[in-house]
């Protein structure tokens, strides 16, 4: 028998076991080791070979993951690991360490109920580090701290142990903050802590590592391991504490299992009845109960078809099961189902609840839907905290490739929500928004080489927003039958509430209470949250109208009409964001006939726009923080690639024998910035960038901008006398 056919049925007879069953992700910045990390366990397991380990990047099963030697997509791989005495099914997720995939790392929290975070010894906690851990912890997800490359502290730094320990101390001080910052107000303490055995350190490229019950195990110490690393003999450490044992015992004994994990996460990320007979199924993780899954990754096979990965909270799946989709309308047949090994899925007959499968079958399911055998209330979204900022334009070479192309273009944005597309069949343009340059690459890249489809691609286009900056006068819209009258009044929201909108905090399925005490908590005010109308993206709609008759009914109109109004702000046609607008009053025709969508829909569009221009409506541009570590002769020239790009310097400090500079600039600006960084610093720089959200476009360039996004769009170029304030 094959050694991967019996480590799969090893995984089958453990899938009965949630106590034995640790389902994790690996999280960290780019480039901190989490995929070389991935290899030693996989090794570790007996999936791949010892020898290759730390070079075969098994969990970069796509070819461009290779070439660009980054993880692009989330992989899943399930192995098996003894800890005192007892075998343990872990279900791994190997997450994508750039900002630009980060949507994967959001949606893997959903499947798991551990996240290993991974950290260079020498970088230290990085932006990413801090996302990661954030969309962890939102989601319910318990973390440990792995301090990779502590080789580098001894070859390249030279640090003796004193030093060494200081160091890795102020790391795992760095991820203590940021732990607690995000769960002071939880009834649990999620630090790490070294003497408690949730912080292990040492060298995925080496494949050693060590944690404090591993040392009183082999008696290693980190004069030892200096000792080793200085005389060459890795192999010997190696030998002596592998990496794999230390990592996957910690894992074993510090995560928590379905059992334990469930009760406590099934509340965070579901909003039905906590009552019910089917909440107590996910809380006890009931094989026997009704089927709830939860996808969180979709991808294409070209022998299964589509494949949808995700977290089983209760029941158990098969073939042949019929299952309803959230928000979709019958049922979808399950063709069959099956585990994760890396690059491959192996198909088993059943998976029971705490586990995660893998199942082809549901063609209606997307990443983030809930798949279940009764109709029930579908989980939370997963929310991604940065939103798309770069858009290009995409058009097949051939015409008579543009059915597939669009067919295409579709199953992206069904694979990856955090990619948006536009698609206009009738002038031929397709436009796909993503969270980076990079992102936006690779996706073009796979359409021309996994699909075939000769593709050009526009210019990048960076994606701007709208927003009032004061409260404006109540101003009326009126219906082109001027039978039907809107007063609506537009200001600025609160930043604190505009995030909860963002973080799922605050929505409109919510139960009415739980609601208002979300957005009074948020800064509302009382009498504002209990009369909320509508949410539409980071906008709310007030209805502060008295006894409106007709206005009921007709109330699934005018929020048609602020709907096309806030897509396409006033300026430039661009979103508008963070707006609490009012209704104050209206007059509405007696006869249904008059007061019909040709009415109401452009009536409530002309009140929203002419309230926004009146608050004084500005365009927002993206913008990133932007991080350099580059050697101290090159310092000017790099800080001078951020300045010259509208940019604005923060902090200049020294790490090690490098300096760092941190920074902020618009994202427009920096399209082009990694071969001028490389052009300016000789190619010895190293940097990353993160979204930043949005900020007021400097007055000197509203006008121009705005323009600039109207002719691209063949708008009107004269403005409204209403906005030549601008």
């Amino acid at each position: 028998m094959g050694r991967r056919k019996k480590i799969v049925q090893e995984c089958e007879k453990l899938m009965d076991k949630p106590e034995q069953i640790r389902n994790i992700a690996i999280a960290a910045h780019v480039d901190h080791g989490k995929t070389t990390l991935s290899d030693n366990l996989l090794a570790g397991a007996g999936m791949i070979s010892d020898a290759t380990a730390g070079q075969q990047l098994a969990m970069d099963t796509k070819e461009d993951e290779q070439e660009r030697g980054i993880t692009i997509d989330a992989a899943n791989v399930s192995m098996t690991h003894e800890w005192e005495d007892e075998n343990h099914l872990i279900n791994l997720i190997d997450t994508p360490g750039h900002v630009d995939f980060g949507g994967d790392v959001t949606r893997a929290m959903r499947a798991v109920d551990g996240a290993l975070v991974v950290v260079d010894a020498v970088e230290g906690a990085m932006p990413q580090t801090e996302t990661v851990l954030r969309q962890a912890l939102r989601e319910g997800v318990k973390p440990a701290l792995f301090i990779n490359k502590v080789d580098r502290l001894i070859n390249e730094l030279q640090e003796g142990p004193q030093e060494m320990q200081e160091r890795l101390l102020d790391v795992i001080t760095d991820v203590n903050e940021l732990i607690r910052g995000m769960t002071e107000e939880k009834d649990y303490d999620w630090t790490v802590s070294v003497d408690e055995g949730t912080v292990a350190f040492g060298s995925a490229l080496y494949k050693w590592g060590v944690s404090i019950p591993s040392m009183e195990e082999t008696g290693i110490s980190f004069g030892d391991i200096i000792d080793m690393e200085e005389s060459g003999n890795r192999d010997e450490l190696h030998d002596r504490t592998p990496l794999s044992d230390v990592v996957l015992d910690m894992v074993a004994e510090h995560f928590p299992d379905p059992l334990d994990a469930q009760p406590r996460r099934v509340p965070t990320i579901w909003r039905g009845d906590a009552e019910s007979e089917l909440a107590e199924q996910m809380r006890l993780v009931d094989d026997e109960g009704e089927v709830v899954f939860m996808s969180t990754d979709i991808s294409m096979d070209p022998h299964a078809g589509e494949i949808a990965t995700g977290r089983l909270f209760s029941g158990t799946l098969e073939k042949g099961q019929e299952l309803y989709v959230s928000g979709t309308a019958g049922k979808n047949r399950i063709q069959s189902v099956g585990i994760f090994m890396g690059d491959s899925r192996e198909e088993v007959s059943r998976v029971p609840a705490g586990n995660i499968a893998a199942v082809t079958g549901l063609r209606d399911a997307i990443a983030g839907s809930t798949v279940s055998s009764v109709e029930m209330t579908p989980f939370e979204s997963i929310e991604h905290i940065s939103e798309p900022v770069i858009t290009k334009s995409v058009e097949a070479t051939n015409m008579d490739d543009l059915p597939k192309l669009i067919q295409t273009l579709q199953q992206v944005a069904k694979e990856d929500p955090t990619i948006r597309v536009e698609i206009n069949e009738d002038t031929g343009e397709h436009l796909i928004s993503g969270q980076g340059e990079l992102h936006l690459e690779v996706i073009t890249q796979r359409i021309r080489d996994n699909q075939g489809i000769p593709v050009h691609t526009g210019e990048p286009i960076v994606v701007y927003r709208e927003q009032p900056q004061e409260k404006s006068r109540e101003v009326e819209g009126v219906s082109p039958n001027r039978h039907n009258k809107f007063y609506i009044t537009a200001e600025p929201m609160d930043q604190d509430i505009v995030d909860s909108i963002k973080l799922g905090e605050v929505a409109m399925d919510m139960p009415e209470l739980e609601r208002r005490e979300a957005l009074q908590e948020a800064g509302m005010d009382k009498d504002t949250s209990q009369n909320v109308e509508h949410i539409f993206g980071t906008n709310i709609l007030i209805d502060d109208t008295k006894g409106i008759q007709h206005l009921n009914e007709t109330m699934e109109l005018v929020i048609e009409g602020l709907e096309e109004a806030l897509d396409d702000g006033p300026l430039a046609a661009e979103p508008v964001q963070g707006t609490l607008l009012r209704l104050h009053d209206a007059r509405l025709h007696e006869d249904t006939i008059h007061r019909g969508p040709a009415q109401v829909i452009p009536a409530v569009r002309e009140a929203v726009h002419r309230s926004l221009i009146d608050a004084n409506i500005k365009l927002l541009e993206p913008i990133q923080n932007v991080r350099i570590d580059v050697a101290s002769d090159y310092m000017g020239s790099a800080s001078g690639e951020i300045q010259g790009r509208r940019g604005r310097v923060d902090d200049m400090y020294q790490e090690g024998d490098l300096m760092v500079i941190e920074g902020i600039a618009p994202v427009e600006e920096m399209i082009g910035f990694s071969s001028d960084i490389r052009s300016a610093t000789e190619g010895r720089a190293s940097w990353n960038t993160e979204n930043a959200g949005f900020r007021v476009l400097s007055d000197s360039l509203q006008r121009d901008k705005i323009m600039e996004i109207r002719e691209r769009k063949g708008m009107k170029l004269e403005l409204s006398p209403a906005i030549d304030y601008i």
